[in-house]
């Protein structure tokens, strides 16, 4: 469905970014992934991901914080495949504590990653778009983007700001080829939420197990985590035909978390 589409997928290294780029590939992307992590590592995903999905897959480090290399992303994928047809603005970070104790440069770093960023990778991948009157922008929010946890005080601002900004381009592009939506997902068994499930192991002396069962209990009716399959399946679904009249949408899949 998506052969000769040119997808940039942020923070796709691992966990849910990884997810969405395995599926827009195996829908026939070209995929430029980009994260952290070590070289080899992210070169043998690369290459894996190439191989197995049969389409171009490249890599670029672009800090997330640094609007410069963030338009640097955007621009060397279009000088290498000729434009930007999907922006996934994935990536994320996160820092728990009280508001009056949480580090400035902390909030400083969440806002930056997890909103700036889709800001200015929109910025400068709408004008791409604009030229082929095409297509798909989907910002990965999260249940904090609806609903709120104490201790979060910078992701949750930094989530609903993302839905905000969602509904923005939507309304900005609803007369062209052109959507925007998010995705919501509630708790995802990523490398960002295992470190979660660490420290709760820690500070109260759990088993792992009984800390995953811990977190999913307190938010999660379902019980389960939801994977970065599923929300890579829920991705291609934005970039498909059925969802042309989708705009500003913000989609949950969280096991029933937000509906309580």
């Amino acid at each position: 469905m998506l052969k000769d589409k040119t997808a940039i997928v942020t923070g796709s290294t691992s966990g849910i970014g990884l997810g969405i780029a395995k599926a827009l590939a195996a829908s026939g992307a070209r995929v430029m992934l980009n994260g952290l992590g070590d070289p080899a590592e992210i070169e043998a995903i690369r290459a894996g991901l190439a191989r197995s999905a049969g389409v171009e897959v490249g890599f670029q480090e672009a800090d997330m914080r640094n609007s410069g290399e963030i338009a640097a992303l955007v621009t060397e994928t279009a000088r290498r495949w000729g434009g930007v047809d999907i922006l996934v603005n994935n990536a994320g970070i996160q820092h728990v504590a009280p508001v009056e104790d949480f580090p400035e440069e902390r909030w400083d770093a969440i806002i930056a990653v997890n909103l700036s960023s889709a800001f200015h990778a929109i910025k400068h991948a709408l004008p791409l778009m604009r030229q082929n009157n095409w297509g798909r922008i989907i910002n990965i929010a999260s249940a904090h983007g609806l609903v709120a946890s104490a201790q979060k005080a910078a992701y949750v601002a930094a989530k609903h700001g993302i839905v905000g900004l969602t509904k923005v381009v939507a309304l900005e592009t609803a007369q062209s080829g052109i959507t925007c939506n998010a995705i919501s997902p509630g708790w995802v068994l990523t490398p960002l939420v295992q470190r979660q499930i660490d420290a709760l192991a820690a500070n109260e002396g759990l088993a792992a197990q009984a800390a995953k069962q811990r977190l999913l209990q307190e938010k999660q009716p379902s019980g389960e985590f939801a994977t970065p399959e599923e929300i890579g399946a829920l991705a291609v679904f934005l970039c498909s035909p059925a969802a042309n009249q989708m705009r500003g949408s913000n989609l949950s899949i969280d096991g029933g978390w937000t509906a309580q």
